[in-house]
């Protein structure tokens, strides 16, 4: 069976704008006019300097004339509309939860009828996988993990298994490139899902895409959390899992991990985590497929290679998929 589906359509989702003027209110968010309706609200001049980074929606530092700064996110509805987020409305909600569990920014100001936010700018610095992997900085990454998992619960619900269902049949439907050889690993999938279902810690708020760049060092012992584009209320082990993926930890620093966020050394718990963070890369994969493929044009970071990125995940699903420990993991989630 080929790595694209077999049924020749168009890459256009039904339903799925062409065009920004699609959507009307959000193709007439230009920087000028985001500046004039953000200083109407704020009464003083501003200036906006566009953040690099974001990979679906636009983010810009405001700077208004007083001195007052804000982090300014603009939500591009059709990110959601291809699955590579949540509803729009959900993400603001969740947003706001985040916010109020402690662990996100501060919604300070949303403009009438748009999807746009002004955050609270978190002053930090944003790590990266470098950062991510320091033995010293992983106690404060579980513990804003921990905060965010002990506060409200979002709006909806996550399942890695059901996103990563959802990508597949996008690319299936469109004829989207995947990496060669994926349709060969659904199996695998399969049994991941048993094992992971069938042992299921509590659901919890989860952010369910933590790459570096959405963690913030405020310093050594704290970390906030932005970006809820993915959220919604999940299993804390694929939490850990994404963050190990996107770090790209090895088994040790995993294993840390997870010993932080749970408290003691578990070997199930750490297999869980270990598991998933195979799951996060076999469904992120395909995530960076849909988004080649249906939103290249519109990427908010057009010098991102996202085909190049689908690539180097599926590789390290590969990786661990072929590793003898992949069954011991299997087997040590089964005893619990």
């Amino acid at each position: 069976m080929p790595d694209a589906a077999k049924r020749p359509t168009s890459k256009r989702l039904s339903g799925f704008p062409a065009a920004l003027g699609e959507h009307s209110a959000f193709g007439e968010l230009t920087a000028s006019r985001l500046d004039e309706l953000i200083s109407a609200w704020a009464g003083q001049p501003v200036v906006q300097t566009p953040i690099k980074g974001g990979l679906s929606h636009r983010i810009s530092r405001v700077d208004a004339e007083d001195g007052t700064r804000w982090l300014l996110r603009v939500l591009d509805p059709r990110v959601a509309e291809a699955a590579l987020g949540i509803p729009l409305e959900q993400e603001i909600a969740n947003t706001e939860r985040a916010a109020a569990a402690g662990v996100g920014p501060q919604v300070i100001y949303r403009l009438p009828g748009l999807p746009v936010l002004l955050l609270e700018f978190l002053d930090g610095v944003t790590l990266d996988a470098a950062a991510v992997r320091d033995p010293e900085l992983i106690p404060a990454i579980a513990a804003a993990c921990r905060t965010l998992h002990a506060g409200p619960r979002f709006v909806n619900d996550f399942s890695i298994f059901d996103k990563l269902d959802r990508f597949l049949e996008l690319c299936e439907r469109h004829s989207l490139k995947i990496p060669g050889g994926y349709l060969d690993v659904l199996p695998a999938v399969r049994d991941l899902k048993e094992t992971l279902t069938g042992h299921r810690l509590p659901s919890v708020p989860c952010h369910n895409d933590l790459l570096p760049q959405n963690l913030i060092a405020m310093s050594r012992t704290s970390v906030r959390i932005v970006d809820y584009q993915l959220s919604g209320n999940g299993d804390p082990g694929f939490e850990l899992g994404d963050i190990a993926a996107e770090a790209e930890y090895d088994p040790d620093l995993t294993e840390r991990l997870a010993r932080a966020y749970f408290g003691a050394p578990d070997a199930g718990l750490t297999a869980r985590v270990r598991l998933f963070l195979t799951m996060s890369n076999l469904a992120w994969t395909l995530w960076f497929s849909v988004h080649h493929g249906l939103l290249k044009e519109q990427a908010a970071d057009a010098d991102f290679d996202y085909e190049a990125e689908a690539a180097g995940k599926f590789a390290r699903a590969l990786r661990d998929l072929d590793d003898p420990a992949f069954g011991r993991l299997v087997d040590a989630i089964r005893r619990r």
